[in-house]
């Protein structure tokens, strides 16, 4: 399996689910039109690959794991969506698109990200095959992700921490969670529905925390070396809002010693797992070629 396999996967699942579930709305299209429309933007589905690869890897066939990929590409869009709106981040591209807020309106936008966080639940506890418990367990991690323990908890806190001097482990703290809490429940439902032991969730729980801190490095640096074009969103919107960055910190050098050394320290855990390393190869070398 490859990338772009994997990635036609997860875009005929969720474009079966929204025609599924959208055929059985009563009212207005307009708000699947929104949900729809930066879920399905070509992208890299990082998140929902890894989910699958990860249950692949241990020992769930990939066809089981289809409605937790759809749904964490979900909440990704949710996460998309809200922090394009103008009281966030205010960005006006997305993807290479005009974002949710510039085709729909900012009140349907905010609706949209609000319908995706139950959407992708409600597509656990439908799709999902998996014993009663195993399935509260994992709903139970997605929401938590979502909200005041997750993401919601690293937007609130890149909020506060604009046009101010913060350290280093606010900006890790942020990142933690803005970022890096997705790529962590990816990984760990997909692991809980392998059944898998507490010291594979504790090494996978491991691996994806990295993930997360070097996928918000390797975007830093795009952001300040790739053009508006290249990276498909507003090229050079930190330093202008004088954010605390990877490259603000570190320096543009030492920021890619960060990415490569948490790269191999991943290595070793999958090392220590077993995990065959080719979509993971495949990922590493799809960000390496935009950083070097």
């Amino acid at each position: 399996m490859t990338l772009v396999q994997y990635k036609k996967i997860i875009q005929e699942a969720l474009k079966k689910y929204f025609k599924e579930y959208r055929s059985n709305s009563s009212y207005s299209s307009t708000i699947w039109d929104s949900m729809e429309y930066t879920t399905l933007l070509d992208g890299k589905r990082l998140r929902a690959i890894m989910c699958l690869e990860t249950a692949k890897s241990l020992g769930v066939d990939i066809q089981k794991a289809i409605p937790l990929a759809a749904a964490v590409e979900i909440m990704h869009a949710y996460s998309l969506i809200h922090d394009d709106l103008p009281c966030m981040d205010n960005d006006d591209l997305r993807r290479g698109k005009p974002t949710n807020h510039k085709v729909f309106g900012e009140a349907i936008a905010v609706l949209a990200g609000d319908a995706l966080i139950s959407f992708g639940a409600q597509l656990i506890i439908d799709k999902l095959e998996a014993p009663a418990e195993i399935k509260l367990e994992i709903v139970n991690d997605y929401l938590k992700c979502a909200g005041a323990l997750g993401i919601v908890a690293g937007q609130v806190a890149d909020i506060e921490a604009e046009n101010k001097k913060i350290d280093i482990e606010n900006l890790k703290y942020i990142h933690k969670y803005k970022t890096g809490a997705l790529f962590k429940c990816s990984m760990l439902i997909a692991t809980k529905l392998a059944k898998a032991n507490n010291d594979t969730l504790e090494k996978i729980g491991k691996y994806a925390d990295n993930f997360g801190i070097l996928f918000q490095v390797y975007d830093d640096i795009i952001d300040c070396t790739l053009t508006t074009d290249e990276i498909g969103k507003t090229a050079g919107k930190d330093a202008h809002v004088n954010k605390l960055t990877y490259i603000k910190a570190y320096g543009l050098e030492e920021a890619k010693n960060i990415f490569y050394s948490l790269k191999k320290e991943n290595y070793a855990i999958l090392a220590k797992l077993g995990i065959e390393l080719n979509i993971f190869n495949e990922i590493y070398n799809t960000l390496e070629k935009r950083i070097k």
